[in-house]
């Protein structure tokens, strides 16, 4: 919890039992010492603040320690005897300054009964509590192992492919080719990107798809350019996305679209419309290569599948299919 929701909850609670405990001298008068209802301001207050040690030694002190990990043994005694303290010190505080009162029946009932129901009170508190830390160390768990699948992300990115692609600079640079310095600042985006950019938690779509831009221009550097067929929109600024959550898909067609026979094998298209991004990667399959095969060679699918799972709950759509060998990913994703 930050030192800013600690402050919030803080004040929250001295609100709270600031106005229980005051409450007689908000809406009663001196005239009739502050009564609510048979009970007099003092008792109301003096009350209210048992109930309040009562919450905060059960919801702070007993159920961490005895409750939480099961140790009856010890939790039950001594919830009993912080309520029978309770009980005792609210009898003495009525015996000693209103002795009177202790005529009347109901007032045992109306005086003993509350210390019960904020014991339970604290109880439910102390469990929801419970709950929001550990949903919040879930959440933080969680992050920090999506920075892990990314950080293996970016690890996997093929060194066999950055040879290659120096392989064909250095044949560019021999033949004193112009292409030489715009593959050099292709390739210098693309490391900056995958290195730099990925830090944060998301990044721009743009930066994205010019990322994904350039993984196509060093593939064609290698394959030629009759290898695939991609049409890329250019997309508005403001949308932001997970970095490198499309990058595997695109990966992997080329891994296997590039395993077999000459002409176009690799299809990839990206667009965005209605703040859903829309994205569709088709790559040939060798036919003598099994599905089961596939799946487990895939290069990070299964880990940016899992990020999907994670950081877009109910926001995307994902159908990977295979067919006639071909292999098929349609992703649906919401940007808002």
């Amino acid at each position: 919890m930050t030192i800013h929701k600690q402050h919030i909850n803080v004040i929250f609670h001295i609100l709270i039992w600031s106005v229980l405990l005051l409450l007689p001298y908000f809406v009663g008068s001196a005239d009739d010492q502050y009564k609510i209802g048979w009970m007099p301001g003092f008792v109301f207050t003096a009350f209210g603040m048992l109930h309040m040690f009562i919450f905060y030694v059960n919801a702070y002190y007993l159920a961490p320690r005895f409750l939480n990990i099961r140790r009856w043994w010890l939790y039950i005694p001594l919830a009993v005897l912080l309520l029978g303290l309770s009980f005792i010190l609210k009898f003495a505080i009525l015996k000693t300054g209103y002795p009177q009162l202790l005529q009347y029946p109901a007032v045992y009932r109306f005086s003993f009964a509350p210390s019960v129901g904020v014991f339970i009170i604290s109880i439910v508190y102390r469990k929801v509590i419970d709950r929001i830390h550990f949903e919040r160390k879930q959440k933080e768990r969680e992050a920090a192992m999506l920075m892990t699948e990314l950080k293996f992300l970016r690890s996997q990115i093929s060194p066999h492919f950055l040879f290659n692609v120096m392989t064909n600079l250095v044949s560019l640079a021999r033949k004193r080719s112009d292409q030489l310095e715009p593959a050099l600042i292709t390739l210098s985006e693309f490391m900056r990107y995958m290195v730099y950019d990925t830090q944060g938690k998301k990044v721009s779509l743009l930066k994205e798809t010019a990322h994904l831009k350039n993984y196509i221009s060093l593939q064609k550097m290698r394959f030629g350019n009759e290898l695939v067929e991609d049409d890329i929109d250019t997309v508005a600024d403001h949308y932001l996305i997970e970095p490198m959550l499309l990058i595997p898909f695109v990966e992997n067609a080329f891994k296997h679209g590039t395993a077999q026979g000459t002409g176009v094998r690799i299809t990839i298209r990206l667009a965005v419309a209605d703040d859903r991004l829309f994205f569709d990667v088709q790559n040939g399959i060798p036919l003598h290569q099994d599905s089961a095969a596939y799946e487990q060679s895939g290069v990070g699918l299964q880990n940016v599948v899992s990020r999907l799972e994670l950081l877009y709950p109910q926001k995307h759509e994902l159908k990977i299919t295979r067919k006639d060998n071909v292999f098929h990913v349609q992703l649906k994703l919401e940007l808002l």
